[in-house]
């Protein structure tokens, strides 16, 4: 297509939009179509008697064409990640420096978080996609089967949303902020079909089967990391006068037998809280990049 020639139907604006943000972040370009289509298909809704190219010529000016809105995303993307995301820290030369840097990193702390919180999340979306299959399975023999599946798979999207907000705000990975575009011009029968045969529908569903193990590691490595560590690092409390505390290793209570190991007790505590941070950032970074692969329809972008 002549890149200078204006698109004269909205798919085709749509299309030519989509190659103009080629190499850009997958959710933003799931994020720039879906706005354009709102956009151009409201603006053809209040002119009912034009056409679909008259429309889109008349709008080019104000709204742009598709290489200008293009531009303007892939501008304003910088500009609201500069703003959204907490400056990192600023590199450090030493390997000291960057060990002990990390507590400086506001993104440590929020996929610290995102872990305990993975438990909750993941039972909540383990049990309502189980339930969602089941009651489908069930009910398909009757009338009502198939505006249910509908139903549920519609409320699976919605839910895509949502933890990819999650994800976005806690890991740092940019994820969609509007829903998967699909071209409007099909049939209501044919959007149906697009729903099931779209491999992000069932890779969505997978996600969020795999949320409740993935949940339960990462609560677990949290708390269980956490509390070590905390509890290293304020075993010397234990020598306080009425203080209630033993610090056992290998059999022996160092408050008893060991009391001048407790200093190097609580060192090897604030380490560990270290690592532990350490620890998180990394499965964050991890499984943000999960996220994106499973909830996000790469492959229409490419």
């Amino acid at each position: 297509m002549n890149a200078n020639r204006l698109p004269t139907t909205i798919p085709e604006y749509l299309e030519h939009l989509r190659r103009s943000l080629a190499g850009a972040d997958p959710a933003l370009i799931q994020d720039a179509l879906y706005d354009a289509e709102e956009y151009l298909r409201s603006e053809l809704a209040e002119n009912p008697g034009r056409s679909e190219a008259e429309v889109i010529a008349a709008v080019a000016s104000s709204y742009g064409a598709p290489e200008e809105v293009a531009d303007i995303y892939r501008d304003t993307e910088v500009t609201v990640q500069t703003a959204l995301r907490a400056p990192p820290p600023k590199p450090r030369a030493s390997l000291a420096g960057r060990f002990f840097g990390v507590a400086a990193d506001p993104r440590a702390y929020a996929s610290l978080f995102y872990m305990v919180l993975a438990l909750a999340t993941g039972i909540f979306y383990f049990t309502w996609v189980v339930a969602g299959l089941s009651l489908s399975a069930g009910l398909a023999i009757l009338i009502i089967g198939i505006p249910f599946v509908i139903l549920f798979f519609g409320s699976v999207r919605i839910l895509s949303l949502v933890e990819g907000r999650i994800v976005e705000v806690m890991l740092g990975e940019r994820m969609p902020r509007r829903p998967l575009y699909n071209a409007r011009g099909r049939s209501i029968l044919q959007r149906i079909g697009d729903m099931f045969t779209d491999p992000r529908s069932w890779s969505t569903l997978l996600y969020m089967l795999l949320m409740l193990p993935l949940g339960i590691f990462y609560f677990t490595v949290a708390v269980a990391m956490g509390s070590l560590s905390l509890g290293l690092l304020l075993s010397p409390l234990a020598l306080l006068p009425g203080a209630d505390y033993a610090v056992w290793f290998w059999g022996f209570d160092l408050v008893e037998d060991a009391a001048w190991l407790l200093p190097l007790v609580s060192l090897v505590g604030a380490l560990l809280l270290f690592v532990t941070l350490h620890l998180a950032r990394a499965i964050g970074r991890v499984h943000g990049l999960l996220a994106k692969h499973l909830l996000v329809k790469t492959a229409q972008y490419a």
